[in-house]
């Protein structure tokens, strides 16, 4: 029995041209980095509730005055419990996530995200920054969200979210997770 073999013809797909039947690598990582940078930016339909879910909600609490705050002089305060310490500061430049007129006025958690370092009294007018960390040395943007310019730490400080009537600032929220609670919990890890 002898076989024949039957030429199939193909389509011919030129790479150069761009009309490949599946995506490169290169046209992966481009769209879905794009598709990550418009969810996180709210301009996708169901965006808004993940960016929602990023900021915990807690009471309204009256943390501080616009009178009694003076540029780069950091008022502590404790929120969303008893024992976390924060700290408000006019920092004289807009900030993200800032309040007030000039969009300068901001509130972060003083625990390092590392390992739950004190950054107490580390505050630094000249630069806008929290630290460095005396555990090892993370030190934080005020003025960018409280991201991480050097250290071990990875995420960024906890802000707390502000909102102004009048003369007075309140805490209503965090964005991030102070170290040693669980999210959205009154409970401590253990």
């Amino acid at each position: 029995m002898s076989q024949t073999i039957i030429p199939v013809e193909t389509e011919h797909h030129d790479e150069k041209a761009g009309d490949r039947l599946c995506m490169s690598r290169r046209q992966f990582l481009l769209t879905g980095g794009a598709t990550v940078a418009l969810v996180s930016l709210g301009a996708l339909p169901g965006s808004a509730e993940a960016a929602q879910a990023l900021k915990a909600s807690y009471p309204r609490q009256r943390i501080g005055s616009l009178a009694a705050l003076k540029k780069g002089v950091p008022l502590p305060f404790n929120y969303p419990y008893s024992d976390v310490r924060n700290i408000l500061v006019k920092l004289g430049v807009e900030a993200g996530g800032g309040a007030g007129p000039q969009k300068d006025i901001v509130a972060f958690n003083q625990q390092c995200t590392h390992m739950g370092g004190p950054l107490d009294g580390t505050y630094k007018d000249k630069y806008q920054a929290l630290g460095p960390c005396p555990l090892h040395l993370t030190t934080f943007d005020l003025t960018h969200h409280g991201m991480v310019i050097s250290g071990q730490a990875t995420d960024s400080l906890p802000q707390i979210v502000l909102e102004i009537q009048g003369d007075d600032i309140y805490a209503v929220g965090v964005m991030g997770l102070v170290y040693g609670y669980s999210a959205m919990t009154t409970q401590r890890k253990a």
